[in-house]
């Protein structure tokens, strides 16, 4: 007789073997029969697991009470409701120290990286399932409603409502194993040994002990005397010039606590390498298919006649030749002016893409966008020693300067907007002619379905976006259009992290992407991380660096010393995100909320329900105070009935993410890619559906996810809200820089670039974000990052004692007064002290930092320069913006220039902001002039109280010496209004001055009332 073939054990692979009796084969549940030998049943026993890990069904001899839910669930019912399978998920977790659901047999296993929200939908921890992955929800609504028409998740929280005080209470619970992502052991079936040897993919490198130690000394040195200097400046009044000492004293005061807050949260700095090998050796292995994640590019331009489509083009033509796999890498381009121009000029760039992106990876350039390539300086012929190179390098060159030649046609012909409207070659009008008023457009070229280059390679996707824009609606500018492509792009690609890139920024290291995923993709230093940030470099900018364009001090100073603290500030582009850092979920390390406390009830009389108004209260601290609590689903067990019944309902998703089902969906998957309920066929409909202009109405974006809205600033905001959610970002510095971009170098423009990043650091400050009370409750923001991002926008109020501080010079010479007594021994040492601790602060700080004596001068310079002129206006202009509704524009108007190099740098051009340093400037040249002509008629004794003041007004000329170079440009052209307006308002102030001299006491007035004549 044939006997049965002995079944497998589902836990260890071996067979199951016989029962104690010898009678027959080892059954461990009597009511599944679950395949399961007795040496992983005794261990499941052992770990606490005392049910099946299939059914749920008690194991024989097990008194333990088993929870009803383990017996209502129903994979094959579940996996086909997103919202079902997300409470059975979550409510398995809540006892997964005690029992396992199995579902390893409904789909294959994947490797966790990440543990966010995601790792609360695993089913089995042990199996590392991601819920999100095996998700095959439709689009259909209909599976979401069960026979009598009440919808599943519903019935559920009641159930579960109504059987909750069912469960036993007594059942000790096992510790809770650790989750560890499958890919952090990378082969841990072959032995510990081999887990032991898995090198790192970053590394930090440390300050040296014998660099930052001296530096900290010195801080707390200057803080000391500091302290000090101050004691003897209050105790010290200058009784015959009150008034001028006592402004001085209080911008001194303000001058120390914004140094403290630039000063301190540079006082953990760090360096970080990357081994972008070991990164290609753990996920690229020969002869299988690449596991590198996915990365979606933003590109976001608005107007082709001020951003010109040649240089978007060559940000678009860089990203498609990164060194990344071509079925990972998609682009978006956003045209928030919806203008032809700029599509037609994409359509040109993919053609040109076929050609210029096989000859990149064939020869390995570097930089990667074909201007900046060829107009490099250098040997092209070093390091390449293939034979053919010069030959297609030249017909690579004469190739571009074609497609050129066709992308400035289409510019030429754009200037002059025909009165029809444009029209596209099929004879229909461009639906952008109205830029208010258009629908949503989308066209994809490039990509798996479409063209190939000319080798017959894919090529990386390429899609152009416009969104939809309607008159009354706020469309929010750059968030709303970055918002917007976030949306696109979980429909159509979906890729786990995204980079932004400003139109003008291109990638000049093609193995940026790389270098951001040896932190990302490394488990023990990505799970927590929500972007990396890449310091900003410029080109085109003159050797001396005029007006600090390079910020070589805030990227290759401040930004290191943050990225010891939480992670530097996100600045606008160049970024990689953690896409689900942007949806609002919180980081695996997430603290857990203190449960609401029992006293707040009556002690009286015993326990009570709280009041409603205080359970609100207790619900918008929880989310609004630390930042959308409801994505934060560790903290579940802190909520009553209601708040759970509200955070797994399907209608919280569609409040928070809006009406679109498959844009739902993409969010609950951790890793990216499409869910198996897309359809190709609607996928474009679906995009366009996102991309409307009412789909954020009554949503979450730009209040919780996504870039966030309320300043004109919005990088600062958006990083800011993830910090207090208890992420951290990292910043990377490559040896060669991942981007490059271009910056304002004429005076003007420059200056209109800082009001507008002060004026949105304004907005912050007088809105509910500001860092000085946002986020306090939540305990997820370390102090030195808060100190740091208050000094973000609180910086441009420094320009009002810094004007007053600018005038004093001019005064005191006007005057013959003096801010400052005679100093004894004691007051001098304090001064020397104080002015050798800042220049010992200065050399330290060079010495572990890199940057140049000249840059740290350069920055000095800018800070003043732009304190009494743009930070002054932006905080008049965001008083009156933010508390009267009026948005004053200050408006730049552009004068010729010389057709050269750095000819831009000598362009003028008129801007209200150039009148109050060029005031300052005019009143200190005349109070030196005042003060050595009072010195000469007084004889040698007034020499020596001249000096000090002397010394104090050419301290504010060396600063606005820049200042003063750039207005009179290379032929002295400065424009005739700026000249008038800042001589007659410092000749008014200097006439109302001498006949006013509130400086001068009453006793002192009554002797110069005989002075008339000049020899008086």
């Amino acid at each position: 007789m044939m006997q049965p073939e002995m079944p497998i054990c589902n836990t260890c692979g071996e067979q199951v073997g016989f029962g104690s009796n010898g009678s027959g084969v080892f059954v461990g549940c009597h009511e599944c029969n679950f395949p399961i030998c007795k040496a992983c049943l005794d261990y499941e026993i052992k770990e606490g697991h005392n049910a099946c890990i299939q059914c749920g069904t008690p194991y024989e001899g097990i008194c333990s009470k088993i929870p009803f839910w383990i017996f209502a669930f129903d994979s094959r019912i579940n996996l086909k409701s997103r919202i079902s399978f997300y409470v059975t998920s979550k409510l398995n977790e809540l006892i997964s120290s005690d029992y396992t659901v199995s579902l390893t047999n409904l789909a294959e296993k994947e490797p966790v990286t990440r543990s966010t929200m995601a790792g609360h939908l695993n089913h089995s921890q042990d199996a590392g399932l991601h819920a999100r992955n095996i998700s095959t929800v439709s689009t259909v609504d209909s599976e979401m409603i069960d026979e009598d028409g009440n919808p599943i998740w519903k019935n559920r929280v009641e159930s579960w409502k109504d059987k909750k005080n069912k469960k036993k209470k007594g059942v000790a619970k096992a510790p809770k194993e650790v989750q560890i992502p499958i890919d952090q052991h990378m082969g841990e079936k072959q032995g510990s040994t081999e887990t032991n040897t898995i090198q790192p993919l970053s590394q930090i490198v440390p300050i040296p002990k014998s660099q930052i130690t001296p530096y900290r000394i010195v801080i707390i040195v200057r803080l000391i005397i500091l302290g000090l200097f101050f004691h003897y400046r209050i105790t010290n009044p200058v009784e015959s010039s009150y008034g001028l000492w006592l402004t001085s004293v209080i911008c001194e005061i303000w001058f120390a606590i914004s140094w403290v807050l630039d000063q301190f949260p540079k006082w953990y700095p760090i360096n970080r390498v990357t081994f972008t090998d070991e990164l290609s050796s753990r996920y690229e292995r020969e002869g299988e298919p690449s596991e590198l994640a996915a990365v979606d590019f933003f590109v976001s331009t608005v107007d082709p006649l001020k951003e010109p489509p040649l240089i978007t083009a060559n940000t678009v033509l860089s990203i498609l030749a990164v060194d990344y796999p071509v079925d990972k890498v998609s682009c978006y381009v956003s045209d928030d002016g919806a203008a032809m121009l700029s599509f037609e000029s994409l359509v040109e760039t993919a053609e040109f893409a076929r050609k210029w992106v096989p000859f990149c990876k064939r020869f390995s350039i570097e930089p990667r966008a074909p201007e900046f390539y060829f107009s490099q300086k250098i040997d092209y012929l070093k390091d390449k020693v293939q034979p053919s190179f010069v030959k297609e390098r030249r017909a690579m060159k004469r190739d571009y300067e074609e497609y050129k030649v066709r992308v400035n046609a289409l510019v030429a012909k754009a200037q002059k907007t025909p009165e029809e409207g444009w029209t596209m070659q099929d004879g229909t009008p461009w639906p952008g002619n109205n830029t208010r008023d258009h629908p949503g457009m989308i066209q994809v070229f490039l990509g798996h379905s479409g063209a190939r280059d000319i080798e017959g390679n894919e090529l990386p996707r390429l899609v152009y976006v416009s969104r939809e824009k309607r008159p009354g609606y706020q469309h929010h500018k750059k968030a709303g259009a970055e918002n917007a492509l976030v949306r696109v792009s979980a429909v159509l690609t979906n890729a786990p992290y995204i980079l932004n890139l400003d139109c003008d920024h291109y990638v000049n290291n093609s193995k940026a992407v790389r270098e951001a995923m040896c932190f990302l993709m490394d488990p023990q230093v990505g799970r927590d991380v929500c972007y990396i940030q890449f310091p900003q470099r410029f080109d085109g900018i003159d050797r001396s660096d005029r007006y600090a364009n390079r910020n070589t001090v805030f990227f290759d100073v401040n930004m290191k010393g943050l990225d010891g603290i939480q992670g530097p500030v996100y600045v606008g582009t160049g970024c990689v995100f953690y896409r689900q850092a942007l949806y609002g979920y919180g980081p695996q390390s997430l603290p857990t909320l203190p449960k609401p406390s029992s006293s707040s009830s009556c002690c009286c009389c015993g326990p009570k329900k709280p009041k409603k108004n205080l359970e609100e209260f207790q619900r918008d601290s929880r989310r609004d105070d630390l930042n959308a609590a409801i994505f934060n689903l560790k903290e579940i067990e802190s909520y009553d009935e209601y708040e759970r019944s509200l955070l797994i309902s399907q209608m919280s998703f569609e409040k928070t993410f809006g009406m679109s089902s498959v844009f739902i969906e993409s969010t609950l998957m951790e890793n990216g890619g499409l869910a198996e309920s897309a359809n190709p066929a609607t996928m474009i409909n679906e995009a366009i559906h996102v991309i409307s202009c009412g789909y954020e109405e009554k949503t979450a974006w730009g209040k919780e996810i996504g870039w966030i809205y309320g300043s004109v600033t919005e990088d600062i905001l958006t990083g800011f809200k993830m910090h207090c959610r208890g992420w951290r970002s990292i910043y990377c510095m490559p040896i060669r820089p991942a981007f490059k971009g271009s910056a304002p170098i004429n005076l003007s423009d420059r200056l209109h670039q800082v009001l507008r990043w002060a004026l949105g650091s304004v907005e912050i400050f007088l809105s509910r974000h500001c860092p000085l009370w946002y986020g306090w409750g939540g305990g997820r923001l370390k102090l030195l990052q808060r100190l740091a991002y208050i000094n973000t926008i609180v910086y441009p109020f420094t320009s009002l004692p810094l004007v007053a501080y600018c005038t004093l010079p001019a005064i005191c010479l006007l005057t013959g007064k003096f801010i400052i007594p005679t100093l004894s021994n004691l007051a001098a040492v304090w001064f020397l002290g104080l002015f050798l601790s800042i220049i010992t602060t200065s050399v330290l700080e060079i010495r572990w930092s890199g940057v140049s004596i000249e840059e740290l001068w350069r920055n000095e310079q800018f800070w003043v320069i732009g304190g009494v002129s743009a930070h002054l206006f932006a905080v008049f202009q965001g008083f009156l913006k933010m508390l009267a509704g009026v948005d004053t524009n200050f408006t730049v108007t552009t004068k010729s220039a010389d057709d050269q190099e750095f000819g831009e740098l000598y362009m003028i051009k008129w801007t209200t902001v150039l009148i109050p340093p060029t005031t300052l400037l005019v009143l200190n040249l005349v109070g030196v002039v005042a003060g050595f002509s009072d010195a000469l008629n007084k004889g040698y004794e007034a020499w020596g109280p001249l000096f000090g003041k002397v010394f104090f007004a050419f301290w504010v000329i060396l600063h606005l010496y820049p200042f003063l170079k750039g207005l009179m440009g290379r032929q002295n052209r400065t424009p005739t209004i700026v000249i008038l307006w800042s001589v007659l308002l410092a000749s008014v102030f200097s006439l109302v001055w001498v006949k006013i001299d509130p400086f001068v006491s009453r006793g002192d007035s009554s002797l110069t009332q005989g002075c008339i004549a000049i020899d008086c």
